[in-house]
């Protein structure tokens, strides 16, 4: 199987889109605050084939580029099989690193809500 069935998809969707609006989006972006440099005004999630990123999106308070908006990416669930995931850090670099293997999608929220390294910043 290539990735998940419509159905799994939309439940996964549905999931962590609550996951962004109830844990990460309080805690992380309780209120959009402009500054001098970049800074963020939103958190969602976005499928790529099989895997569904958790991406911070940025305005730049820069003279020169002033309201330019770009997505950083901070956390892939790469689909396995039914509720199986490998959760991938996504380095400044570009660079996605595999820190944990084989959860489902209940355990990979919760790592995300609890280990620093997973979280957007």
């Amino acid at each position: 199987m290539s990735g998940p069935s419509p159905t799994e998809k939309v439940h996964i969707t549905s999931t962590c889109e609550r996951f962004i609006e109830d844990i990460l989006k309080p805690r992380f972006l309780p209120v959009v605050r402009p500054t001098e440099f970049n800074y963020p005004v939103n958190i969602q999630g976005k499928w790529h084939g099989a895997r569904y990123r958790l991406i911070q999106r940025y305005r730049s308070g820069f003279a020169d580029n002033l309201g330019y908006e770009f997505d950083a990416p901070f956390v892939r669930l790469d689909w396995l099989a039914p509720d199986s995931f490998n959760i991938q850090w996504h380095r400044h670099t570009g660079v996605w690193h595999c820190l944990y293997r084989s959860k489902t999608l209940r355990q990979a929220l919760r790592l995300i809500e609890t280990d620093g390294i997973l979280q957007p910043n």
